[in-house]
């Protein structure tokens, strides 16, 4: 996700600055996940909002915080 964010690499995410992952479906197999992604690529583009609004209605980043790091109780999160 990162990668994405950043643009570090060619390609639709960095052509068009698309930085938020607004939507995502986790697959246990790579088969699965490559037939949904083409399902998806065939809908209109108000099936798919629709899709993403039954999920996340106000289209928040939802990997606005990975990669943060975590401080535990006690424990700075400045650089010392």
């Amino acid at each position: 996700m990162f990668e994405h964010k950043s643009g570090q690499f060619e390609g639709f995410a960095s052509k068009y600055h698309c930085t938020r992952l607004v939507y995502y479906e986790g697959f246990d197999d790579i088969r699965k996940a490559i037939d949904r992604e083409k399902q998806l690529k065939g809908w209109r583009r108000s099936k798919k909002i629709a899709l993403i609004e039954s999920r996340n209605q106000r289209w928040e980043d939802l990997a606005e915080k990975w990669g943060w790091k975590i401080a535990f109780a006690g424990e700075s999160i400045t650089k010392k």
